[in-house]
């Protein structure tokens, strides 16, 4: 099955990516079993990282060789400029970014070393929120895929609305059934949510139910949700998807969701109009990598990274 999208040529835009939305900086704490409420525990480990979501797919598609720009809101403090040095990096431009007067968005994550599985605790100002009218539709539309978070949803409305009359292709990242959602959507091409979203936005606890729902509506190319060791499930002209997720040693999930994201745009980037099946398993692959390192940025793949782990399923395949 086709993907029905079209990408502007390369030669028409500056960036392939554009993404616009969170960055944060990620105080991350390794424990050797799951937190407890009460009580004292002892840390393996501590590190400060870069994250966000739109921070992390920008970064993904830069390190996957995609001309990558990362629009945002910084805070005015240490942290701000740690994130800020770390996109740079990675060859993420971030010249259209602003700074706020208010302390960067930070979170403290929690990972359970034996699983891999993480708690994240967050702090975000309004602050950060992109101020009105003040948005810059020339640099937003300066990429042939335009990548959205729910972060601030009146801004990346009217991101994504500037970005659909001039050609891109836009694609959100979405987590929570926030006020404003619908406004949103309605001006997405590929929906991404995070498990819990469909089926809270919906009512239908069911996945591939509550994705019909949401294409219904709103009429992207495709809807998917991303489910964790499980993979993803996908509805696209009217078929359900499912793609496995691939079997890694674990040591943090934080980002995975948002290299996901990353993976999916570099895929569509890399195949046009592949197949949604390859885009998919693509994504998933890049999401896999992410979670052999720490950090929401840690273990982003090369493209030799997410070729080779690919290749290994198919030859599992073939025996």
């Amino acid at each position: 099955m086709r993907l029905p999208l079209e990408l502007l040529p390369a030669e028409a835009k500056r960036f392939d990516l554009v993404a616009f939305g969170e960055n944060s900086l990620d105080m991350v704490v390794s424990l050797a079993e799951a937190p407890r409420l009460s009580g004292k525990m002892p840390m393996s480990a501590y590190s400060e990282l870069p994250g966000g979501i739109a921070a992390t797919a920008a970064a993904a598609c830069a390190r996957l060789g995609w001309r990558s720009r990362y629009i945002g809101s910084f805070g005015d403090d240490r942290q701000a400029e740690s994130v800020r040095a770390a996109l740079v990096a990675a060859s993420v431009d971030v010249s259209a970014s602003r700074h706020a007067r208010a302390a960067n968005r930070f979170a403290v994550v929690l990972v359970d070393i034996p699983s891999g599985s993480r708690t994240v605790i967050e702090r975000r100002e309004a602050n950060l929120d992109w101020p009105p009218g003040e948005l810059d539709l020339d640099a937003m539309t300066s990429g042939r895929v335009l990548l959205v978070d729910s972060t601030d949803i009146p801004a990346a409305t009217a991101a994504a609305r500037g970005a659909r009359s001039r050609g891109i292709v836009t694609v959100v990242d979405i987590e929570q059934a926030s006020g404003g959602a619908d406004s949103l959507l309605n001006e997405i091409d590929v929906i991404i949510a995070a498990e819990s979203f469909p089926a809270a936005y919906t009512g239908r606890p069911e996945p591939g139910e509550a994705l019909h729902e949401l294409v219904k509506k709103f009429r992207p190319a495709i809807a998917v949700v991303t489910l964790g060791a499980s993979g993803s499930l996908a509805v696209c002209q009217g078929h359900e998807i499912r793609t496995p997720g691939f079997q890694v040693p674990v040591l943090d999930t934080t980002g995975a969701g948002d290299a996901f994201r990353g993976g999916f745009v570099a895929g569509l980037l890399e195949a046009g109009t592949a197949s949604v099946e390859h885009l998919l398993e693509y994504a998933n692959a890049v999401a896999a990598c992410n979670c052999r390192q720490f950090g929401a940025q840690g273990g982003l793949p090369t493209k030799t990274d997410v070729d080779a782990l690919l290749t290994g399923r198919s030859r599992g395949r073939s025996k």
